[in-house]
């Protein structure tokens, strides 16, 4: 859902992106470096989006609260979206999706199904993982669940946050029970005044000048009260390394707040798209940020949410996947703590 309009500097090296901008040029020329364009309508569909990337059309709701078993707060948030056919023994479907109430107590929830574009069925014994760990932890809340393949080990990793400050690890076969890990990321780890580290995702990503071979990107807030994207590296997934600096501040692109982040390569580069807050268009915005992650190119809007129900002027948290070919676009949808786990397709 995107136009091709040119951006307007706002500050020195900062873009303010309206509800249907991206820089035109830059996606033609990594579009056809990559041998994406085409003729016809195919052509228009290949640059619709910067880097080359589909241009994602919202299909429809996948999840919505007042139709769960398990909806302690009317409230849901932070889809993540896995193929498990090829991975799992006898899956309950071909694909599962993780959510979470974000509000107290919160809860890591599944629910699985056979195709991206639903249905979608309810995993009847959620949550997975509940607030009350104990002897590891008993927090107000656990939300924002991510899910890695890690196919050094032939699981299913789970990062998540609670409190607001702290992801977690847990560990499955099945991607149903899990085991726990260990505390990943804490905002001691950031520098002094950190208040959040949270909607942790981890990607598998070489980075040979840091001896790392995963990446996690996430949400860092501070005194200040704007929220940027952190980022960090790893050799296995456990200890981690966190630059000190945002990797993408909130003023690099014009708005008061950024959050859900997640990786995409494409074209032989690398980049990192997240959401804004409504206030800011409350789109998803997407950057390059090259292999080793010295790029810092804004592009401007990646997914342009629209005004009609059920995204209300909101997309955010993406995360992705392919079926039989299919790019898709699994999002939420909606006002935040207000809306709905919806779907898009490339």
């Amino acid at each position: 859902m995107t136009q091709h309009e040119d951006t307007t500097p706002s500050a020195a090296g900062a873009f303010r992106p309206s509800r249907r901008i991206f820089l035109r040029g830059a996606v033609a020329g990594t579009a056809a470096t990559a041998g994406l364009i085409a003729t016809g309508a195919a052509a228009g569909r290949a640059v619709a989006a910067p880097g080359g990337f589909p241009d994602y059309r919202h299909l429809k709701p996948l999840l919505t609260p007042s139709q769960l078993k398990y909806n302690p707060t009317g409230e849901i948030i932070f889809p993540c979206i896995r193929g498990v056919y090829d991975r799992l023994a006898n899956p309950l479907g071909r694909y599962y999706l993780y959510y979470a109430p974000h509000d107290a107590p919160g809860g890591i929830c599944l629910a699985y199904g056979d195709s991206l574009e639903g249905p979608f069925t309810e995993y009847p014994a959620n949550p997975l993982v509940s607030n009350d760990w104990q002897p590891h932890y008993k927090v107000s809340h656990v939300s924002s669940p991510h899910v890695l393949w890690n196919e050094d080990v032939k699981e299913l990793w789970l990062y998540f946050h609670g409190e607001n400050h702290t992801t977690r690890l847990a560990r499955s076969k099945d991607g149903i029970t899990f085991t726990y890990d260990r505390t990943v990321l804490t905002k001691d780890m950031l520098p002094a005044g950190t208040s959040e580290t949270s909607y942790a995702r981890v990607f598998r990503h070489d980075l040979a000048a840091r001896d790392a071979r995963y990446v996690m990107l996430f949400m860092v807030n501070n005194q200040s009260n704007h929220r940027d994207i952190g980022w960090g590296w790893s050799k296995d997934g456990r200890s981690w390394t966190f630059a000190q600096q945002p990797l993408v501040r909130h003023s690099d692109v014009g708005v008061n707040n950024l959050s859900g982040p997640h990786l995409l390569t494409r074209g032989g580069s690398t980049y990192v798209v997240y959401h804004t807050g409504k206030e800011n268009g409350g789109n998803i915005l997407i950057t390059e940020v090259g292999n080793d992650f010295s790029r810092r190119n804004h592009l401007g809007v990646f997914y342009d949410s629209g005004s009609a129900a059920p995204e209300n002027g909101r997309a955010a948290s993406p995360s992705f996947g392919t079926d039989r070919g299919v790019p898709y676009l699994v999002y939420e949808a909606g006002d935040r703590l207000g809306g709905s786990i919806a779907v898009a397709r490339g």
